[in-house]
């Protein structure tokens, strides 16, 4: 079986504003990473070795196709780009449901995202290889 390892909350937003300053309040220090022009879409934070980002429902549309809103999608690292598919293909086989399919995503990690029993969304993300990043998405207006 594949080892997974929890690397990444990323909270899906309906107000980007409110929801940054909550988490500035609580004590994250919570950035665009350099990118003003990101800021009403996608902020983040590196809490304790996991990764905090807070994104727009219309930017999580672009790399969760099947995104269902807001709420919580819990990513999980695995060891390799192929490990993502054969992970994503074990959960499929056992009946469970694909949100976004494996793909190369614009960040340079193979990702996919499939639903616990409960509707959680769970990512799971391959190693990030540079020489694999392209241009990403323009903000959404």
């Amino acid at each position: 079986m594949t080892r997974i390892v929890l690397d990444q909350v990323n909270l899906v937003v309906d107000d980007m504003g409110a929801a940054a300053a909550f988490y500035r309040d609580l004590g994250l220090e919570i950035d665009a990473g350099g990118m003003p022009e990101w800021e009403p879409h996608h902020v983040s934070a590196r809490n304790e070795g996991t990764d905090v980002d807070i994104d727009s429902a219309a930017f999580a549309s672009v790399w969760n196709t099947g995104s269902k809103g807001t709420g919580i999608v819990l990513g999980f690292r695995v060891e390799s780009r192929a490990a993502v598919d054969e992970l994503y293909e074990h959960l499929m086989e056992a009946g469970h449901e694909g949100q976004q399919e494996p793909y190369d995503a614009f960040w340079g990690a193979r990702y996919a995202i499939v639903t616990d029993p409960s509707g959680n969304a769970v990512g799971l993300m391959s190693p990030v290889d540079p020489e694999r990043r392209t241009p990403g998405p323009t903000p959404p207006s």
